[in-house]
């Protein structure tokens, strides 16, 4: 069996990662480190994650907002804890104006230095806080409830494309409340919400639940993630909620006068996903022919390739495969009419359909004149590519047939995607570890791919939690969450010997 790419999962899981974005034409580097250019196919995927997710958005009765891109510092300088979690990684913007160096060169004008120096915005917690100060005056303006989609700055150190870089693209929650109890139930509903995205739409199972002291969102109360099991069995937080308490509204004078005629402080959340979304489906998708796109966010869910001769008989298979596209397109798919492209373009059909299989496309169709002329397709499912012998599985069929069954086949591409996953990453989490010693063996150099652990946890805080969290960065480990649906636990805590009180799971993670 010959690969399309030229690293496997196997041998290399880092360079097939590089390689699948390259292969399938995702994203390329912009000449500016930590950033890239998003090509039309990454995009539009992400595109697609936009539209599902913007419509759960809204169904919440969330309204969409836009914020500045620049942020003055003063903003920040009022939330001590904030700023500190993000001081390192802030870009600052200090002059506004370019003069010449008299060398052919630019430098910043000293007679163009801002009064006061512009955070580019690493999250907009501090700027949204300000127009909600404004915005809420009455108990009858609550609960407020925002939403942006924006590109941020983090500057990275190690990147990554999509998973780590210096600018990325996502969606961030903002929204103010009388009380813990309706924040709590906001953060939460974001939670799930993210939770059954990924797993009905990405077809990436994932673990809800809440983040330990030391990983939450500088000046949060409580943190909340999903985890996703990637396929050399790293972890990927793959999305957040905070509930913020009232330090984010006291910073920012979010206050109410409540029914009484007192003023009281908002309870604030925020909730967060990005273009690490399609990192992770990558990682947890990809296989050594590059990316498997799941049907419900795959710009193209069937692509049609008609193998032209550059002849007369051209006209009668274009006619035919517009035919079937038109008839394609008609139909409806996990909710929304089918995404068909009748791929025109010159080129042998073979090398065309190798770069849509890299593409990760779920269907995929090859017609020549005689298929036209027997009223027949071939087709090719991404995710069962291969026969046992190792040649591309084509499945011959009428074509009134194929269009019969093409929801069905989109549908089953979905299922099959997310069971696959599920099953690996089920068969990868290892249970019944009772000691520092039996954890630091399990993550021995003798595995690869060792999967998470679910242990026993005392839920330590403060310098207890500290020695934990340094035992296992010994270990390259990190805990990643208390899953929300664990089921009782007993016995001591691995690492104080106290009872346990919860489940946790620890991984190597991105």
């Amino acid at each position: 069996m010959k690969h399309a790419l030229n690293v496997t999962r196997e041998a290399d899981f880092a360079a097939w990662y590089q390689e699948v974005i390259a292969e399938a034409e995702m994203a390329e580097e912009s000449g500016v480190r930590g950033c890239m250019v998003i090509k039309p196919w990454g995009y539009g995927i992400w595109e697609r994650i936009q539209t599902l997710m913007d419509a759960r958005i809204k169904a919440a009765g969330v309204q969409n907002c836009y914020f500045p891109l620049f942020i003055p510092l003063s903003y920040f300088a009022e939330e001590a804890e904030h700023v500190e979690g993000f001081a390192k990684e802030m870009a600052v913007v200090t002059h506004h104006r370019l003069i010449s160096d008299g060398k052919g060169g630019l430098v910043p004008d000293p007679e163009a230095k801002l009064e006061e120096p512009l955070i580019v915005r690493p999250t907009s917690e501090t700027v949204i806080g300000k127009a909600m100060s404004r915005w809420v005056q009455s108990w009858r303006d609550l609960p407020l409830l925002t939403n942006q989609w924006a590109n941020v700055v983090r500057w990275e150190m190690r990147t990554r494309m999509f998973l780590r870089t210096s600018e990325f693209l996502w969606q961030e929650g903002h929204t103010a409340h009388a009380d813990r109890a309706d924040a709590m139930v906001e953060t939460l509903r974001a939670l799930e919400m993210y939770r059954s995205f990924s797993e009905d739409c990405l077809a990436m199972p994932v673990i809800a639940g809440e983040k330990p002291e030391n990983e939450r969102f500088p000046g949060a109360v409580a943190t909340y993630s999903i985890e996703a099991m990637m396929q050399d069995g790293k972890a990927l937080q793959a999305g957040t909620s905070h509930y913020l308490g009232t330090g984010f509204a006291e910073a920012a004078g979010i206050r109410y006068q409540d029914r009484e005629g007192g003023q009281q402080l908002c309870h604030t959340t925020s909730w967060g996903v990005s273009t690490r979304m399609i990192g992770g489906v990558i990682m947890t998708h990809g296989d050594d022919d590059g990316l498997r796109v799941p049907p419900a966010i795959a710009p193209h869910q069937i692509v049609i390739l008609p193998m032209l001769r550059e002849d007369d008989g051209d006209t009668a298979l274009l006619a035919y495969c517009e035919e079937l596209r038109a008839a394609l397109a008609q139909q409806w798919a996990l909710g929304e009419p089918v995404r068909v492209l009748l791929d025109k373009r010159a080129g042998k059909a073979t090398n065309k359909r190798w770069g849509w299989v890299k593409k990760g496309v779920p269907l995929i169709l090859e017609i020549g004149g005689r298929d036209a002329a027997a009223g027949q397709v071939s087709v090719i499912r991404r995710d069962r590519l291969y026969r046992e012998d190792g040649k591309v599985q084509f499945a011959a069929m009428a074509k009134d047939d194929f269009v019969a069954q093409a929801v069905a086949d989109l549908e089953d591409v979905q299922r099959t995607l997310h069971a696959e996953a599920t099953a690996r990453r089920d068969a990868n989490i290892q249970r019944g570890i009772d000691s520092l010693d039996a954890l630091a063996k399990f993550f021995g150099e003798d595995q690869r791919y060792p999967g998470w652990v679910e242990l026993a946890w005392s839920r330590p805080t403060g310098d207890a939690l500290e020695q934990v969290v340094q035992q296992l960065k010994a270990l390259k480990l990190t805990i990643r969450n208390t899953p929300m649906d664990a089921a009782p636990v007993s016995g001591q805590c691995v690492f104080t010997g106290q009872p346990a009180v919860e489940r946790i799971y620890v991984a190597r993670s991105y």
